[in-house]
C-alpha cells in the first residue's frame, strides 16, 4: 500500500513539474512566442514530408494550429500539458493557446507528440480560439483520406471542418489518439 501511495504522490508531482516546466523555459513574452512559433514552423516541415499534401490542405484552409503535448502515465491515471499557436490564412493573425490533458487507467510511460488542427471555415477557427475547445473521453481513430481529392490525406475529422494530423518523433501517426484534452487560450502570450 505503500508503494501504491509512493507512486501517486510521485505521479501528481511529476505532473505538477510537467505543467509549471513550460512556463519557467523562457524568460519573457516575446521569447516564448518565438519559442512556440520555432515550434510550430519545425512540426510543419516534419509534416510536409511526411504528408506532401497536407501543404495545399493547410494553405486553402481557414488557419491552422500547432501544438506540442508532453504527457506521461504512473499507475492509475496521467496528464499532459502544452503549447501551441493558431493562425489565421487570411490575416495571418497568431492567437497563442494552452492545452491540458488527463487520461485515466493502468499504465507507465511518456508520450511526446505534436497535432496540427486545419480548420476548413473561419466558423471553426474562431469557435476553437474563443470558446476554447474540450474532447472528451478517448478515441482513436485511423487516417482516412477526406472527400477533396485526398488533400486531408493523413488527417482525421475530429470536428465539423476541422482535421487533425499527430506527429510523433517517428513521423506521421496513422493512428491518432485523442484523450480528454482541453485547448484554451493563454492569457499572458496574446
Amino acid at each position: 500500500m505503500k508503494k501504491v501511495r509512493f507512486g501517486i504522490i510521485l505521479g501528481v508531482s511529476l505532473a505538477l513539474v510537467c505543467i509549471f516546466a513550460t512556463n519557467l523555459c523562457a524568460e519573457s513574452k516575446a521569447e516564448k512566442q518565438e519559442d512556440i512559433q520555432k515550434m510550430a514552423q519545425q512540426t510543419l516541415q516534419q509534416l510536409y514530408q511526411a504528408q506532401p499534401l497536407a501543404k495545399a490542405a493547410i494553405e486553402k484552409a481557414a488557419g491552422y494550429a500547432v501544438f506540442s503535448d508532453l504527457g506521461f502515465k504512473i499507475l492509475f491515471g496521467g496528464s499532459g500539458n502544452g503549447q501551441g499557436v493558431v493562425v489565421n490564412d487570411k490575416t495571418k493573425k497568431k492567437t497563442y493557446m494552452k492545452m491540458v490533458e488527463l487520461q485515466a487507467g493502468f499504465g507507465f510511460g511518456i508520450s511526446k507528440f505534436r497535432n496540427v488542427f486545419v480548420f476548413k471555415t473561419k466558423a471553426a477557427m474562431d469557435s476553437f480560439i474563443n470558446s476554447g475547445w474540450q474532447f472528451g473521453g478517448q478515441a482513436t481513430a485511423g487516417a482516412k483520406t477526406a472527400d477533396s481529392g485526398g488533400a486531408m490525406q493523413g488527417a482525421v475529422s475530429v470536428d465539423n471542418d476541422v482535421w487533425m494530423y499527430q506527429l510523433t518523433e517517428k513521423g506521421l501517426n496513422v493512428s491518432v489518439t485523442v484523450t480528454g484534452a482541453k485547448y484554451y487560450k493563454d492569457d499572458s502570450l496574446n
